[in-house]
């Protein structure tokens, strides 16, 4: 498991409760030796560790405890044939092995996991008194057990567990490895941390790489200097950007299928597995299978209700989104144009610091009320998963993000066609926003932690009035338990950190593709700021923050389209800044040079829309192997059909009539 022996006992599970007075405990009835006792009962492996308040128990299962957990769940897992059929413990050798030798992947690990502590129901027909430190707690019958803990407050968290072996292992090899920049080993990661952390790994290294050819070039753009030539070099920098990017997105979903076909991944297998909290699934409206069930045989019913949630779900969405928008335009664009017009105007620097500093704490303020809005309005959307809530939410809260980060640069690129304006807003956006956000990004998970520790620390000697020695941190898992979980700032039950992680992401593209010519020097910034990105992020994942609980999608969803999106707004802004530099006097005369640039961005746009066709989404080996894969398949299924028809033949004493040839004279 993890990446270990199958045999050895790894613990992946830690259930955090109140420390007690063991002498006082009466274990027949008390709430917590009970849940210790369940968790043994369905084959689990309990260890018991004492901190300074509180008592962990550490939980591992073992390959035959997981297995029945996963043919309970119907698990469905791809076979030496090529096609996914529901996991049998008995059939254990028709599975296909994961990378790392291991018959389950963490996120299927964790799926079993889940199931097997929060199925510990009473299955008594009486509710059951239990007690903790003179309390009664009401166990009802059919009712999970830690799910009742937790709504008491008895149960304080449920949270994943670092394997201490592959953590430092790939704190060596990966975080800390100063030589191999932008290579990931993404399977290692993905057998530690689960499918979408390691698709965002690898996007990001394949990002960086890229990335190498456009700093190069700008960087020439910038130290040479062009004169009269610079008319001409500007556009064809603008043309390599733009099929830089189109290509290299083309290709990145080629390396995605060809990691969905290494690990094993049914595309919409796994995307429909969803993402759920411990315990606890994000609420939504009836699914089209649940309104079906009570209508019996009546199919004209039937495809009615499905036709009914289909167009009501389209319509919902359609809804919620335009509540969006027009928020964004009636109550935050006035806010951003006014920022901006007065940043322009105001000439005193002092007040502009202090403008700007009004500006970073209102629209912090803007952002929540956006957020709790949006997560408000996804909860009334027909979406079947959560990963489909999730990409609605990205949607929403990137429209808000998108006014904040650019309307200001709009402001002064396409009214005031100011570029040394422009110019310090891109350094200041890219420099010291980048800078300052990676610096807070790794610095507050530390402080947190650091408090966490100082306050436990410090209500210990609270209790023990005496104690005059000094308070350590004994238990690996304690240490764990007080660091940060990976969340998003916003909706954490629908995202994890990596909303934060690709949202950064998108800005810095938006950033440097919308406005390439007025600063071409900014793809060096970014790839040097990637680079020092990939080995932050695996250092914040490996020691300053909690495992992340895994999350089964294999792709980056709906950030593919907002680059996508990004990439035709960069081919519109870019040619207005064009158009700028060749008309400044604003004549808004057809001439030769603004035809020319009329005429490429026409061509991009076709370019964008047409790649594709020359591109496979798909590598020719992954595309083989599946057409390989799906006709073994169908010799197998038709051999057994075959079989099972000429044993019902004899069963039936050969009273099926045969055909026998006509004879031909």
């Amino acid at each position: 498991m993890g990446g270990v022996g199958e045999d050895e006992i790894v613990y992946e599970i830690a259930v955090v409760v109140p420390k007690r007075n063991l002498k006082e405990v009466n274990e027949e009835y008390d709430c917590v030796e009970i849940l210790v006792n369940e968790f043994r009962n369905v084959g689990l492996v309990v260890e018991r560790v004492l901190g300074l308040s509180d008592e962990f128990i550490k939980l591992a299962a073992p390959l035959e405890t997981l297995g029945k957990a996963a043919a309970k769940l119907q698990m469905k897992k791809p076979t030496r044939i090529g096609i996914d059929l529901q996991f049998e413990l008995e059939e254990v050798e028709a599975f296909v092995r994961q990378p790392d030798g291991s018959l389950f992947s963490w996120c299927e690990r964790f799926q079993c996991y889940r199931h097997l502590i929060y199925e510990t129901v009473n299955k008594m027909n009486s509710d059951l008194t239990l007690k903790l430190d003179g309390k009664e707690i009401q166990w009802k019958a059919g009712e999970s057990l830690l799910l009742r803990l937790e709504s008491e407050g008895i149960v304080k968290q449920v949270f994943p567990l670092h394997v201490e072996t592959t953590r430092k292992k790939l704190l060596k090899s990966w975080a800390l490895n100063c030589w191999d920049l932008t290579s990931q080993p993404v399977d290692e990661i993905y057998a530690y941390f689960g499918t979408k952390v390691a698709v965002y790994f690898a996007f990001l290294g394949m990002y960086t790489r890229w990335m190498i050819f456009p700093a190069a070039f700008g960087l020439i753009m910038q130290l040479v200097d062009f004169g009269s030539l610079k008319l001409l070099v500007l556009p064809a920098f603008f043309v390599s950007i733009v099929l830089w990017a189109v290509l290299f997105f083309q290709f990145w979903k080629r390396k995605n299928a060809a990691l969905s076909a290494r690990w094993h991944l049914n595309l919409s297998v796994s995307t429909s597995q969803g993402y759920k909290s411990l315990g606890r699934e994000w609420s939504s409206l009836q699914s089209p299978v649940e309104l079906v069930k009570n209508l019996g045989n009546d199919k004209i019913k039937e495809k009615e209700a499905f036709q009914k949630y289909e167009w009501f779900g389209y319509l919902k969405r359609f809804r919620n989104d335009t509540i969006v928008i027009f928020s964004i335009i009636c109550l935050q664009l006035p806010f951003e144009l006014a920022y901006a017009h007065l940043y322009e105007v105001i000439k005193s620097d002092i007040v502009k610091f202090g403008l700007t500093s009004v500006y970073l704490l209102a629209i912090q303020y803007f952002t929540k009320i956006g957020g709790r809005l949006s997560i408000r309005l996804i909860k009334y959307e027909n979406n079947e998963h959560i990963e489909y809530r999730a990409d609605s939410l990205v949607y929403k809260v990137f429209g808000l993000y998108f006014m904040q980060s650019y309307i200001g640069v709009f402001y002064h690129a396409l009214l005031h066609r100011n570029f040394m304006t422009l110019r310090q807003l891109l350094i200041q956006r890219l420099i010291l926003y980048e800078v300052l956000d990676n610096l807070l990004e790794n610095s507050l998970p530390f402080l947190k932690y650091s408090y966490k520790k100082y306050r436990a620390v410090r209500n210990k000697k609270k209790r023990e009035k005496g104690s005059t020695g000094k308070i350590q941190f004994t238990s690996r898992v304690e240490k764990e338990y007080l660091k940060p979980s990976y969340s998003a700032s916003i909706c954490e039950e629908l995202e994890d950190g990596l909303f934060d992680d690709f949202l950064e992401l998108a800005l810095q593209f938006g950033m440097i593709m919308m406005f390439a010519c007025a600063f071409p020097l900014a793809f060096a910034f970014s790839a040097l700021n990637n680079i020092a990105e990939i080995k932050t992020d695996a250092v914040k994942l490996l020691a300053m923050l909690k495992r992340p609980v895994p999350r089964a999608a294999p792709t980056i969803g709906a950030w593919l389209n907002i680059f996508q999106f990004l990439i035709l707004m960069s081919i519109c802004t870019n040619s207005a800044l064009l158009v700028w530099l060749y008309d400044q006097e604003g004549k808004w005369k057809i001439e030769p040079g603004l035809a020319a640039i009329l005429v490429i961005e026409h061509v991009l746009l076709l370019i964008k829309f047409g790649f594709s066709r020359f591109v496979p989404e798909e590598p020719a080996w992954v595309r083989a192997n599946r057409m390989k894969n799906a006709s073994q398949a169908q010799d197998m299924c038709s051999k057994q059909l075959l079989r099972s028809i000429s044993g019902g033949e004899r069963a039936f004493g050969g009273l099926v009539p045969r055909k026998t040839p006509m004879k031909t004279e």
